[in-house]
């Protein structure tokens, strides 16, 4: 009796899924299509059939012969036919037989196999795998089992052989069997043959074990038609599909109960899942996201054709809030999260959880701009945000469908980085031919990813030779509905256990099972709620109890309940929690309910953190020293005191003014909005420094800090705070000032000095660049060391310095280096270390060149290794004396002579052994002041030697044998120069004689001269009277030097001061028509007198004082005095005149020129003249201090 048995649709697979798999076997196959066309070839057929492909049945006689193609024919039309088939010839001579099966959908499959192949053999292949396999007669009783069959069902050969199969059936599948073998018999043998159905069999313990089958008629040897049956386990997956598909009930309560809106979509867009609590806030939930409006696909995150790129299995979730319409057309700002994770087919799914936080709007504005106006006013704020949990959610991926295949057919290419341990148990199992069963996946070119079952069971034949059987079956599809139910489960499992509230399932007064987070929100020790009854949990908060006790009375009416209640968890403060109780089918007679329990303390501290905040705020901004104002539209809205104080404006007035009513230029307003607009949009805040006008005009420098109310919403207004920085501001230039002059005062000394910081040079002064000749660029940032000659100890190679150096310590080197241009020079100088906050620790060097001093150094050591020789060999009297003692240590022989000694006999003597008392006295004078100056010095010494009267010309030279210290020996080089001297009396008197002649002359001359210019100027003012002032001064300065020349036609000696003031102030006095009254002071003017050098410049000096006193004076009428103070250390000149000096006058600010004050300060000596001008009363006075060398001091003789 045939047994038959539903077959599965999705376990038929299209025809083109097979055509890998028929690529691996070794004998040749075609498929053709329903209108006889052969569409496929294999590999094995593409030698012998080669060309086959698109020829019709028909024309296939030149690849298997005439009579084959014949029988084909009927066989593709139905047509009668020989029983057998017969074989085919090929074009390789050789010799195939015909298998040929005609499909359901009209298509046919023709196989070619070898008629040396042994089918016996290959029965015993699939008889001896590891799979059940039985034999059935016409009766369906069995006839035989393989042993994998009798490990299967339990049960002894014996009490199976005879037995309908039936038999071991479930009593309720018993009907559907007999069903099913009735039509296998009715059905032609090519339909049912190889199709596959499912049924349930009892082992020999009882228990129900579901198999999956095909069976094939086949001949024994007696010739009778017996059915062969293969058949592999599949009561797991069955146990598998069963726990998910309960599971899936059970959370799809949870999942439709949760107040959190939860979405599933995948990468197209589409909207897998979503429950009530999303559709309730999105409203209309679309298919598609492409179909749903821009707020929902921003809140989704979802960007034109796509999800945004940056939702990447493994990546942190995206965080969206929008404002979108509700369902009711409310606006709510919704917020979402949003994260991707990658299904078991590895297509990304992402979920998303959504949380309405409209009530939250109005707190959270309140504290941006408490924020705002915190961080503006320097005072930091910390939020505290509750955590949240994730969703993840996966999609289950679905097979195409598989095929068996040989194993030799798998390389271990295509096999999955996953599945290589097993992959290489298997091949382990293989070398060594032991028995395994082995479940991996491959990367099919064409199908995609396959998941194999391959078990290998090793045996032993008839003839003592040791085989392995193995066999591989494509299971893709059982283990996607396995995964897709571990998944389901996982996924909803994950829902449960990642949501921010806690979900019971109750059953009567007992709790069936919850989620953590509601033990945790009730402090229930985690995993010991389940199966306790109400009383038990609850015990230590009666509320709870109380509620859910009335939860269970009113919901027995089928009315869903919600509450809100508060918990005292011991040590935690007070909890305040919303509870929403659903009834859900159960057994008849239990009421089974869904507890959500959701954490509502944040919307219960809202109201009060609102009415803190506003509070808060209010008191911030009335009480801030800093100004505060609220600014929307460019209009200020409203102003603290501390803004009016600064502005000199009251608080009410300045509410409705424009922002720019406070800039010192409303044009700088204009000018800076822009650039503030930007930073505002872009960064949310600006800072910076302006001038602001106060009410009654005066500026004041304020720093201005402007920030957004709200991030990206320039139209929602900003706070700007101002700080009073005027004070810092003008001290800040005062510093800049003084670090310019600083810089300007080293740039001036012949130090050179450098700067270096951690990353080399940071600044040269102009001596510095000037020593190594190039500019500051080419210096910057390099190491000192660049300027260092090569030697490795190099005190610019030191790298201690920066490190071990204490503040202001310094260290002190001399050392070569080297200029850009490859010119090396000494150098002496030290290195201190200082710090800076901005710049970090830096040295300083300072550094003087003394190469010539270095190359003097060296001619002194040449000069003093041939001093010998000089000594000796010069005709002048020559001697080397110790610096303390005057002790003569080296002398040459015209010295002795002249001492009357032998050079021997004057070593050690000092002046007061060789000369009488005055003459020793005035020796050693002589010599220590030679020391004193460290210079060459010059005497003339007058002795009477051989009874003859000499004058010897003397000069003293100070040695010293280390450079830079003290001389301590002096050299005495002494020449005979009567003679010279005595001619050059002569000539010096006649020279004296003749220059006085001279110079009277060329005075005389200069003298009429500088008159005649003085009366030309003269007449040019009167021809020209638009000139006539700037006339006036010149005549005056060409009259005062023509003082000078007329004071020394016919005088001897030098000029004295005295007789220069006079005649200056008489010359004024007579140009302008004015009395200048002259005052003498102090005794014995006429010792001063002024050289010749410099009388023209002061008695310019004296012109131009007096020309200015009497020009701005002439105004007041008042007279001119000059008054000339001669002292015992030098000369004063003070004139007085009446008049006012400009406000803010300071001389040093006042330019050179031609006349005036400038060419007065032009003049006047700097290092012996002192100009000084100021105000006294209604006059003013100018004073002209003259010291030594401007002027000279006379002998009273």
């Amino acid at each position: 009796m045939a047994v038959r048995g539903p077959i599965r649709p999705e376990t038929r697979l299209p025809l083109a899924a097979w055509m890998p798999l028929l690529d691996t076997l070794a004998e040749p196959v075609l498929l053709f299509d329903a209108d006889g066309v052969v569409a496929f070839a294999n590999r094995a057929a593409h030698g012998p059939l080669q060309g086959v492909v698109g020829q019709g049945v028909a024309a296939l006689s030149p690849w298997l012969g005439a009579a084959a193609t014949e029988w084909l024919q009927a066989a593709q039309r139905g047509a009668p036919r020989a029983a057998e088939p017969p074989p085919a010839e090929l074009q390789d001579a050789r010799r195939a037989g015909l298998a040929w099966r005609r499909l359901d959908s009209g298509e046919g499959v023709l196989s070619l196999q070898p008629l040396a192949c042994a089918p016996q053999q290959a029965f015993r292949v699939v008889w001896d795998a590891p799979f059940p396999a039985t034999l059935q007669d016409a009766e369906f009783r069995l006839v035989d089992v393989n042993p994998a069959f009798l490990e299967f069902s339990g049960r002894t050969r014996e009490w199976l052989i005879g037995r309908d199969p039936i038999e071991m059936q479930p009593a309720e599948d018993r009907p559907a069997s007999l069903a099913a073998r009735e039509a296998f018999l009715a059905a032609r043998d090519d339909v049912q043959a190889g199709a596959l159905f499912e049924q349930r069999l009892l082992d020999a313990d009882g228990r129900g074990r579901w198999v999956r089958a095909t069976r094939q008629r086949v001949g024994d040897d007696a010739g009778r038609s017996l059915l062969l049956t293969v058949m592999q386990d599949s009561t797991a997956e069955h146990a598998a599909r069963e726990r998910a598909d309960r599971s899936a009930r059970e959370l799809d309560h949870w999942f439709d109960l949760s107040t959190v809106g939860m979405v599933l979509f995948d990468e197209r867009g589409l909207l897998v899942r979503s429950n009530p609590a999303f559709e309730a806030l999105v409203g209309s939930v679309p298919v598609l996201l492409g179909e749903a409006g821009e707020p929902l696909r921003e809140l989704l995150c979802w960007q034109g054709e796509a999800v945004a790129p940056e939702l990447r299995p493994g990546a942190p979730p995206l965080e969206r809030q929008v404002w979108m319409p509700g369902a009711d057309g409310t606006p709510l700002r919704l917020r979402s999260i949003v994260r991707c994770y990658k299904a078991p087919g590895g297509a990304p799914r992402f979920m998303a959880v959504v949380e309405d936080r409209s009530v939250e709007e109005e707190r959270d504005l309140a504290q941006l701009q408490i924020g705002a106006m915190m961080d503006t006013a320097g005072v930091g704020l910390a939020t505290f945000a509750e955590s949240q949990g994730w969703v993840r959610q996966r999609q289950g991926g679905s097979g195409a469908g598989g095929a068996s295949s040989a194993l030799q057919a798998i390389g271990r290419d295509v096999v999955l980085p996953d599945s290589i341990p097993e992959y290489e148990r298997l091949q382990r199992a293989l070398r060594q031919g032991e028995r395994a069963e082995v479940r991996y996946a491959v990367r099919h070119p064409d199908l995609g990813q396959r998941w194999l079952l391959t078990r290998v069971e090793p045996a032993m034949l008839a003839s003592g030779k040791r085989t392995t059987s193995v066999v591989t079956l494509d299971v893709t599809e059982q283990e996607q509905a396995r995964s897709r139910s571990e998944e389901l489960l996982r996924e909803m499992t994950s829902i449960l256990e990642s949501t921010v509230t806690g979900i019971a399932h109750l059953r009567g007064e007992h709790l069936v099972r919850c989620n953590h987070r509601f033990e945790a929100m009730l402090g229930l020790p985690a995993g010991v709620a389940a199966g306790r009854s109400l009383a038990e949990l609850f015990a230590a908060h009666p509320k709870v109890l109380e509620i859910a006790t009335e939860a269970q009375r009113t919901l027995a009416e089928g009315e869903v309940m919600e509450a809100e209640f508060e918990v005292a968890p011991p040590g935690h403060p007070v909890l305040w929690y919303g509870l929403s109780v659903r009834r859900s089918g159960g057994p008849a007679g239990a009421i089974e309910l869904i507890a959500v329990l959701s954490d509502i303390t944040r919307l219960k501290l809202q109201q009060r953190e609102l009415e803190l905040a506003a509070r808060d705020r209010e008191l911030m901004f009335s009480l801030s020293e800093v100004g505060i104002a609220s600014v929307r539209d460019g209009r200020i809205q409203r102003a603290n005191d501390a803004l009016a104080q600064l502005a000199g404006w009251p608080a009410a007035d300045l509410a409705g003014l424009t922002l720019s009513t406070l800039y010192a230029d409303p044009a700088d307003y204009a000018r800076r909005w822009p650039q503030q607009e930007r930073e505002l949009r872009a960064q949310g805040r600006w800072s910076g420094e302006l001038q602001l006008r106060q009410r009654d005009g005066a500026p004041l420098w304020v720093q201005l800090g402007l920030r957004l109310v709200q991030r990206g919403e320039l139209a929602a207004g900003f706070i700007a705070s101002f700080v009073n920085v005027d004070a810092r501001h003008r001290a800040e230039l005062a510093v800049a000032l003084q670090a310019e002059r600083t810089r300007a005062i080293l740039d001036s000394v012949l130090v050179g000095i450098v700067t270096v910081g951690a990353n080399g040079i940071e600044w040269m002064n102009r001596s510095a660049r000037r020593m190594f000749g190039g500019d500051l660029a080419d210096f910057l940032q390099q190491p000192i060391s660049t300027v260092a000659t090569p030697e490795p100890t190099h005190p610019f190679r030191r790298t201690h310095y920066l490190e071990e150096l204490a503040e202001g310590q310094a260290e002190t080197f001399e050392c070569r280096v080297k200029a850009r241009d490859g010119r090396e020079f000494w150098v002496v100088g030290n290195a201190v270390a200082t710090s800076r906050e901005s710049t970090g620790r830096q040295l300083t060097y300072a550094l003087l060149d003394i190469e010539r001093r270095r190359q003097a150094e060296a001619r002194m050591s040449e000069a003093q290794a041939s001093l010998q020789r000089i000594i000796e060999a010069a005709p002048m009297a020559i001697t080397l004396s110790e610096a303390r003692s005057l002790k003569v240590i080296q002398a040459n022989q015209v010295a002795a002579h002249n001492a009357g000694r032998t050079p021997a006999e004057l070593i050690g003597l000092a002046p007061e052994q060789l000369f009488d008392a005055p003459t020793a006295a005035q020796r050693r004078a002589d010599m220590e002041r030679a020391l004193a100056t460290r210079e060459l010095t010059q005497h003339e010494y007058r002795i009477t030697l051989d009874g003859q009267a000499q004058v010897w010309d003397t000069r003293y030279l100070p040695l010293a044998t280390q450079p830079g210290q003290a001389p301590d020996q002096l050299l005495m080089v002494a020449s005979d120069v009567t003679e010279q001297r005595a001619a050059q009396e002569a000539r010096f008197e006649a020279a004296i004689a003749q220059r006085e002649m001279l110079v009277k002359e060329v005075h005389h001359r200069i003298k009429n001269n500088l008159q005649g210019v003085a009366g030309l100027l003269q007449q040019i003012a009167q021809r020209k009277p638009e000139v006539a002032g700037v006339m006036s001064e010149v005549i005056g300065q060409v009259q005062a030097i023509a003082q000078v020349y007329g004071l020394q036609v016919g005088a001897s000696g030098p000029l004295r001061v005295r007789s220069v003031v006079e005649a200056i102030a008489g010359s004024v006095q007579r140009t302008f028509g004015r009395s200048i009254r002259f005052v003498l002071d102090g005794p014995a003017p006429q010792r001063w007198a002024l050289p010749e050098a410099e009388s023209i410049p002061i008695a310019l000096t004296v012109n131009e004082l007096l020309t200015n006193a009497v020009k701005h004076s002439a105004g007041s009428g008042g007279e001119v005095e000059c008054t000339l103070s001669c002292g015992e250390e030098g000369v004063r000149i003070v004139i007085v005149n009446a008049g006012w000096l400009p406000e803010g006058f300071n001389l040093a600010r006042v330019p050179g020129g031609v006349s005036g004050l400038g060419l007065v300060r032009a003049l006047l000596p700097r290092r012996s003249a002192a100009l000084a001008i100021a105000q006294q009363g209604e006059h003013v006075h100018t004073s002209v201090r003259l010291d030594p060398p401007s002027i000279t001091r006379l002998d009273p003789a």
